[in-house]
């Protein structure tokens, strides 16, 4: 990063994302487990996998994978037990490193967070060099590995750190954005899932430089809200700040299946995985919320939701499962069958003071399962 001052859309932006979070701790606290295969999260038949290692990674392991596909993929693998309460310690140590360097710190979940250093606490001045510092004290405090990215904005900042994964960084300064943004297959981009990518394909739109030679007008017509996002992402333009106080509208998640689902039982054991799934994502997330939200698509592309909100805070995933189940059952029997369904927990803790000019900008949704 250049140490000229910036100007207000060219600000020093770094995102820090720790590496295989959950698994990493497991195998740092068990000597036992560290150099194997390893998922959190359950073994059972309806089980999830919350995180995998690297080790696991490579036999194509990934969150939010069916325990049963996970264990095929394979056979080695070994589970253990999430513990959320060591995984926020941990994260607290973490957060405490970025706010050495700068009071603009957004934590995205317990492992990653967004850290405007554009006026540095330590007047380092130099973005590259306080992700590395970042990065070493974190190995030091912890003993765990962290990944970062730097830029000139946040969607490049997030990109750029999964870029050299695990134990990396990589840098894109300010005349490197739009030609680095060209050669990325449209995938990268966030919010573009397999569904997303298979409509641009069809477009004949395969990378960012496919993306910015089409119109504003052509993107709307085709990818409605989204739009102005990728109009602008594709030309490395985010205008985003780093804002600390940012407040999450919901946690949630969807699944479109190959095959509709029809009968009661593959409804309900559709929805034990998202279940599942989404309550990781809300633990990961440290969200507290009093609304939950079933929305299921039929086969014919009809849409319903059915929402329960309660006077308290959903006091734990017993709750939140005992709800989604009683929104299923109000739409059974299905004629026509689902063909995606869904579950969300909203009016979450301090949502209401959130800034409405970015709608949608502060989900957190586990698209793509």
């Amino acid at each position: 990063m250049s140490d000229s001052a910036p100007d207000l859309l060219q600000r020093k932006i770094i995102h820090i994302d720790m590496d295989a979070f959950f698994a990493s701790v497991e195998q740092r606290d068990f000597p036992e487990l560290r150099g194997k295969p390893v998922a959190v999260g359950g073994s059972s038949k309806r089980g999830v996998v919350a995180a995998a290692s690297y080790e696991a990674r490579k036999f194509g392991v990934r969150s939010a994978m069916p325990s049963v596909t996970a264990k095929r993929r394979c056979p080695d693998l070994i589970f253990v037990k999430h513990r959320f309460e060591v995984y926020r310690e941990v994260s607290q140590q973490i957060r405490a490193i970025f706010r050495m360097h700068s009071d603009l710190v957004e934590p995205l979940s317990l492992d990653e967070a967004y850290i405007d250093v554009t006026q540095d606490k330590m007047g380092i001045g130099n973005a590259t060099r306080i992700a590395e510092m970042i990065r070493a004290e974190i190995k030091k405090q912890t003993n765990l590995t962290a990944s970062a990215g730097v830029s000139y904005n946040k969607f490049l900042a997030k990109i750029a750190s999964d870029q050299n994964k695990p134990d990396g960084i990589c840098v894109i300064k300010p005349h490197q954005g739009a030609d680095f943004v060209a050669g990325l297959p449209v995938r990268r981009f966030f919010g573009v899932g397999p569904k997303t990518a298979e409509r641009m394909a069809k477009l004949d739109i395969h990378t960012g430089a496919d993306l910015r030679s089409r119109s504003q007008d052509y993107l709307q017509q085709h990818f409605g809200k989204s739009a102005g996002y990728l109009f602008r992402a594709s030309r490395g333009v985010d205008h985003r700040e780093v804002r600390s106080n940012r407040i999450r509208k919901s946690v949630g998640g969807e699944r479109t299946y190959g095959d509709d689902l029809v009968s009661e039982t593959d409804l309900q054991d559709a929805l034990e995985t998202i279940i599942d799934i989404v309550w990781t994502s809300i633990e990961k997330c440290e969200a507290r919320g009093r609304t939950v939200t079933l929305k299921a698509k039929y086969a014919d592309f009809r849409q319903v939701t059915r929402s329960y909100s309660v006077d308290h805070y959903v006091a734990g995933k017993t709750e939140f499962a005992r709800i989604g189940r009683d929104l299923l059952a109000s739409i059974m029997p299905v004629e026509n069958g689902v063909r995606l369904l869904g579950l969300t927990l909203g009016n979450l803790e301090g949502a209401e003071t959130v800034d409405d000019e970015e709608p949608g900008a502060v989900e957190q949704r586990a698209f793509d399962f």
